[in-house]
């Protein structure tokens, strides 16, 4: 495979395979289009964290161990904020900060959504692409038994305890695709698009939902693949097994794989799992605690994409 590739992807789980991708790919190869449904506004900040989780994690200063924010943080700003009785259930650390107040700064000052992560990520020393799914605001909002709640009102401050019922995505319906995302998708020699194993419903859909996104992969000549999220009935990181459930799916494979149907060319499983699906399925290691497992499963991912292509 020699086409450029690009990924989707949420934060942690999909990190690990963008991560993987990353190392086996040439930097001018790969793009990384970011969930935007978790960004919000807090303390009068523009905060992306999807996009800092890969943009940390690509860059090899993230703090592994959370799987979010930065390594060797500290805590002094969110101390003091307690201190004076500010909002502290969304933790920024000191060194994080400093993004947030950044691009803040910068788009205030008239620049996209866009340039400015593009531009914090090459700071940062990325090479490859990761870009912005949208400059205009899209936010997830979950549907749940006591109402509707912000996605990070429901997952940081509610810990995800909230039965959910459903998810909105305000604003996507309108929004403008990231021109870099959207030339990325639009590449006549594209080699295949990878939906990561995040959690579809708050981390792929809020991408699927921006049309321009949405046509533009399912226009595209090139395999699309997703993998996995869910190994052997649960979730390796996340809620999506808690969600699956609550919204009345079975929380397996063969129900990720139908929740993209229509829109996927394949889909990449672990070997511990069985589906009997009308797709081509690849039954592999997914599970990724090291940085090589991370990059074989890149290296089955593209070439099951390959052999679909060919």
């Amino acid at each position: 495979m020699t086409g450029p590739v690009v990924a989707l992807s949420g934060g942690i789980g999909g990190a690990k395979l963008a991560l993987g991708l990353a190392r086996i790919l040439e930097p001018d190869r790969l793009t990384i289009v970011a969930n935007p449904g978790d960004d919000f506004e807090h303390l009068g900040l523009t905060i992306c964290p999807d996009f800092d989780t890969l943009m940390y994690t690509l860059a090899g200063v993230a703090n592994t161990q959370a799987g979010w924010g930065l390594a060797e943080e500290t805590w002094h700003f969110m101390a003091a904020l307690e201190r004076l009785g500010g909002e502290t259930w969304f933790r920024l650390g000191d060194r994080d900060l400093a993004t947030h107040v950044e691009r803040t700064r910068r788009l205030r000052a008239g620049e996209s959504l866009t340039e400015v992560n593009i531009d914090l990520a090459r700071r940062l020393g990325l090479r490859v692409l990761l870009a912005s799914a949208s400059d205009d605001p899209v936010r997830t909002m979950v549907e749940t038994e006591g109402g509707r709640l912000p996605f990070q009102r429901y997952f940081v401050e509610r810990a995800c305890e909230p039965v959910v019922r459903g998810f909105v995505y305000e604003g996507a319906a309108g929004a403008r695709p990231g021109p870099a995302a959207l030339r990325a998708l639009r590449q006549p020699d594209l080699a295949a698009i990878v939906i990561c194993p995040s959690n579809p419903f708050l981390s792929i859909d809020p991408i699927l939902a921006i049309p321009a996104l949405r046509f533009a992969i399912a226009d595209s000549a090139a395999p699309v693949i997703a993998i996995s999220p869910i190994v052997a009935g649960q979730a390796v990181k996340g809620p999506t097994a808690k969600i699956m459930r609550e919204l009345g799916l079975a929380p397996t494979p063969a129900a990720i794989a139908r929740h993209y149907a229509g829109l996927i060319d394949g889909f990449v499983l672990d070997e511990r799992d069985a589906a009997d699906l009308d797709i081509p399925t690849l039954a592999t290691a997914t599970l990724m605690d090291t940085l090589e497992a991370k990059k074989a499963l890149a290296r089955a991912v593209l070439g099951f994409a390959a052999r679909l292509a060919g």
